[in-house]
């Protein structure tokens, strides 16, 4: 066990968490969920906190350290979390410093270097540094959500370390906050203090055995950087003291700011993707490729491929990077300023690869978004191998393994027969270049079996990696998983050395007799095999909980979905298409898709208390899930939120009923006819004084709003005949919301069905009855059985006839496509799921040339989350710019914020603003003139509530330009 376990203060102390209140600025999070959703990262481990503070200031951070020191609390500094060996978990203050802590302090474009705090995301650093043509160079994968000051704890190399070295050679210097609470800076000037001298004694006494014992790759991040330390790296200039705070995961010290040296950006790059019948033959040819002189050479196996071909959003390029069914690639990049070297280079890679036996082998990727399509499945290569369902994942314990280049195909051999001879599966990515592979191999870390089999395999590979004279972490860092290891690696006098250096920056003291910082961490660490420290410990299991729906292309259910969530943090990208609203606004875990997991993790084992699912710690996670569905298709793991959402409202309504302002709305299929037949009277609340207000009071609807209307020109199905089984035949299903509040959208679509050549028509219930809804209010309320009925009556109708099944609304249509199977599993649901697409799919499904004129012009269109989430934007953009003369331009915004009720509701007034404010608004002010178009009602209208706008639905656009 951690000697930071038996801390005298427990997870939670409500004195602690008080005290943090009154001396900090910073958000204290103290309670279960709170702890539990910083217990883990992206490894097999988990370790509760004793508390997490989110600090507003470096002073923050300083008043914090002094607090832990006088209390016996360890501190634990945390970026994004994504950290893969357990260095980012521990029994400790966490220091959250992603939120708030990430500023660019300054930028000298002469002397090339950046200096930052340790918050900031690389990709908003390099964003920042773009306008001076600058970037920093090194490029981890998960480059859109790591921190800088993550990055330097675990001293990260990335792709291009061939190129450009490693975060030790590219930090120049850090101001570090130490445990006795003094500030200091670590950098290239000489020596000034008692510390550094210290340090650089030991580095002289231990210089020998550094040389001897240290491997000598550029791939070697294990330990401390003792190298700095000794005479001949001061003499060859890499005696920074710097690069010793580099590395050290956290255990020296707090990083305040960070000076970085930069590069200048090469504009152009191109790619040679090139593919190999068999696993050895591309490790053979690794170092011809690398004799070229690139950027990088990526590896992309064959389960890789696999299993990426099976995810939505990566199978168009991933088809496109193969020529028939190699068994694996390389991926061979090379940067310049000008096309004509660069395809020079690609030609003399066919070249090289036609000597090698691969004649005709290279895709070239020349084209900028085909490369942006390539490295997004290169970037993805952990999320795409977890995405595995089931127990057995791809386990990170011997992933950074790296070895000279020239013995990377016999060790991959050696390496494959040990998996072989435990019966273990593995799969292989990443970096080729610098004989730095990332094999995981697929085992249970609930079964001991597995456990005991994960152990053996470790000793076993890392023997093989000494033999090889390489490192056995070559990029990653050591955490728990690798730490224990040294010894064997290094040996017991370089080990001493490492803890003496911890002990000069972070002394035993009472109540911690293993340092303030990260205890236990690269020095005196645990086993890496102790299961009381992981996410799935001796105890784990579920708690019996019945889910609404059907979860069975799950093993282990809802519960197995959430495990789903690999804690690798792709939610908290900012570059994505949608994913994750809410907590691009907020920046906060709870709001965040990883973040909900763990908490439903947490509640569906127990580790919440009973009947956590509706418990008011779950709703709160829950609470700004705008159920948007980008994490269906952008989480490489497909970990599904919106589907999770309607679990966690139905258990919560069992438990504690529906509040009025819900059930009203979920039932508005039920009432809206009625409300329809009195529009002035169902819209008294927009014109009677003081009615908005009273609302507000009663229900929760924001008085700032203005609801949708009802209309006195309601769409009626007597307007279509029913189908009856002719050719040509389509059946228009009218939503909900067009049909009463908008019904000139499905006038204009039965007009375009007409042009297309289509006899649109309508399937009616039996006589009297209201007309068919797919359920989804009832569904956004977590009234599962009224939907459930609801669609029983639909799809009753539906599957008595065989034509395609149309609509406008996304998130109406595409309720048949997701949620139905789910809700009522059977082929009924899964015939009319099949032929259900929105109107724009149906054009492209087709083929349909519409008769269009010219409609000069420009248009702005923003995308529904839910076509999006089904790739359907594209249908609709492409239908639009089949008008001749029209300018169409998709905007890029994540959610709009209104989603459905959730804008109405006055609750989440801030965020629905704020969700608007990251990109849409922004984007419609830069195009005052252009036409807006948004196929989504709640679209709609918060752009025309927050920017004066009105947008149209595509098709009234089509409608317009019919010939």
């Amino acid at each position: 066990m951690d000697t930071a376990a038996r801390s005298a203060i427990a997870p939670g102390d409500p004195r602690l968490a008080a005290r943090l209140s009154r001396e900090t600025a910073g958000e204290v999070l103290f309670r279960p969920a709170d702890r539990g959703r910083y217990a883990t990262d992206a490894s097999i481990y988990q370790q509760e906190p004793i508390g997490v503070l989110v600090p507003r200031s470096v002073a923050d951070v300083e008043a914090a350290i002094a607090i832990a020191r006088e209390e016996g609390v360890p501190v634990l500094p945390r970026g994004g979390g994504t950290s893969q060996c357990g260095q980012t978990v521990n029994r400790a203050l966490v220091l959250d410093c992603s939120r708030h802590l990430r500023r660019v302090l300054e930028v000298d474009p002469v002397a090339r270097t950046a200096t930052v705090e340790p918050g900031i995301t690389l990709g908003a650093l390099n964003e920042a540094l773009r306008p001076h043509g600058l970037f920093f160079p090194v490029d981890p994968s998960t480059w859109q959500r790591c921190t800088i000051g993550g990055m330097a704890g675990n001293n990260s190399c990335g792709a291009k370390s061939i190129r450009y070295g490693l975060m030790a050679d590219n930090v120049l210097a850090i101001e570090a906050i130490l445990a006795d609470g003094s500030r200091r800076r670590f950098d290239a000037a000489p020596p000034a203090d008692g510390l550094a001298a210290r340090l650089l004694a030991l580095g002289e006494a231990e210089a020998e055995e550094i040389a001897a014992r240290f491997p000598k790759l550029l791939r070697r991040v294990g330990g401390y950087n003792l190298d700095a330390l000794t005479p001949a790296a001061r003499a060859a200039g890499r005696g920074n003291l710097a690069r010793l705070l580099v590395g050290s995961e956290g255990t020296l010290g707090f990083s305040a700011a960070l000076t970085l040296r930069l590069w200048p950006i090469k504009p152009r790059k191109v790619l040679g993707i090139c593919q190999f019948p068999t696993f050895r033959a591309a490790m053979e040819a690794t170092p011809t490729l690398v004799a070229l002189d690139p950027e990088a050479v990526e590896l992309v196996d064959r389960t890789m491929i696999e299993l990426g071909r099976a995810i939505p959003l990566y199978r168009p390029a991933i088809e496109r990077m193969l020529i028939g069914e190699p068994e694996s690639l390389l991926i061979v990049e090379f940067h310049g300023e000008e096309d004509g070297p660069l395809l020079a280079a690609l030609d003399r890679l066919e070249e090289a690869m036609a000597d090698l036996g691969h004649p005709n082998a290279v895709v070239r990727a020349t084209d900028p978004a085909f490369q942006a399509a390539v490295a997004e499945v290169r970037e993805a290569g952990l999320n795409i191998m977890m995405s595995m369902k089931g127990d057995a994942k791809p386990v990170s314990f011997i992933e950074d393994c790296a070895v000279p280049l020239e013995d990377l195909a016999d060790y991959t051999s050696r390496l494959t027969e040990v998996l072989d001879r435990h019966g273990v599966k593995g799969t292989w990515y990443a970096h080729a270049s610098v004989g730095c592979l990332h094999v995981r191999p697929v085992l249970n870390m609930k079964d001991e079996g597995d456990v005991k089999r994960m152990r053996a395999i470790a000793e076993e590979c890392f023997a093989l990696v000494r033999g090889y004279k390489g490192s056995h972490s070559g990029e990653h860092g050591d955490g728990i998983v690798r730490s224990e290891f040294h010894e064997a690696m290094f040996g017991p006098r370089i080990v001493r050395a490492f803890e003496a250096v911890k002990d000069a920056f972070d002394p035993p003291r009472p109540g911690l007799p293993a340092g303030l910082f990260n205890p236990n961490r690269i020095v005196r660490p645990p086993r890496m095999d102790d299961r009381s420290l992981f996410r799935f410990g001796p105890g784990y299991a579920p708690l019996p909980f019945t889910p609404a729906l059907d979860w069975s292309d799950h093993p282990g259910g809802l519960l197995g979905a959430a495990e789903m969530c690999n804690n690798n943090g792709a939610c908290r990208k900012f570059d994505a298409e949608v994913m994750c609203p809410s907590f691009r606004a907020t920046r906060e875990e709870k709001h965040l898709t990883r973040g909900r997991a763990n908490t439903l993790r947490l509640a569906l084992s127990g580790q919440l208390g009973p009947d956590a699912m509706a418990s008011d710690e779950v709703a709160e996670a829950m609470s700004l899930c705008v159920s948007c569905k980008a994490c269906r298709r952008e989480c490489p793991t497909g970990v599904d939120m919106a589907r999770m959402k309607i679990e966690v409202l139905h258990a919560r309504r069992a438990a504690r009923g529906v509040p009025l302002k819900d059930r009203l709305v979920a039932a508005l299929p039920r009432w809206a006819p009625f409300a329809a037949m009195a529009p002035a009277l169902a819209n008294a609340r927009e014109w009677v004084p003081g009615a908005r207000r009273l609302a507000e009071r009663l229900l929760g609807l924001a008085a700032s709003r203005p609801l949708p209307r009802f209309r006195a020109d309601a769409f009626h199905d007597w307007e279509l005949p029913e189908p009856r089984g002719r050719e040509g035949e389509v059946i228009l299903l009218p939503d909900l919301f067009n049909r009463y509040f908008e019904p000139e959208n499905l006038r204009a679509a039965i007009r375009v069905l007409r042009a297309a050549g289509a006899t649109p028509t309508v399937a009616r219930p039996p006589r009297g009855m209201r007309p068919l809804d797919t359920g989804r209010t009832w569904l956004a309320a977590g009234m599962v059985d009224e939907a459930r009925a609801e669609l029983a009556r639909t799809l009753s109708v539906l599957s008595r006839h065989d034509a395609p099944v149309l609509g406008i609304e996304p998130s109406c249509l595409l309720t048949l496509r997701d949620e139905a199977p789910a809700l009522m599993p059977g082929d009924e649901a899964r015939a009319v799921a099949a032929r259900a697409m929105l109107l724009s799919e149906w054009l492209a499904h087709e083929a349909v040339r519409l008769p269009l004129k010219p409609l000069p012009g420009r248009v702005r269109v923003h995308g529904h989350c839910h076509q999006k989430a089904f790739g359907a934007f594209g249908h609709t953009l492409s239908a639009l710019g089949a008008i001749p003369g029209l300018e169409v331009r998709p905007i890029a915004s994540s959610c709009c914020g209104m989603a459905g009720a959730f804008g109405y509701d006055a609750a989440n007034q801030e965020a629905s603003r704020a969700m608007a404010a990251l990109s849409l608004l922004p984007a419609l002010a830069a195009a005052p003139a252009a036409l807006v178009v948004a196929d989504g009602i709640s679209c709609r209208h918060q752009i025309a509530d927050l920017s004066g706008r009105r947008a149209l639905h595509s098709v009234r656009v089509l409608e317009m330009a019919l010939a």
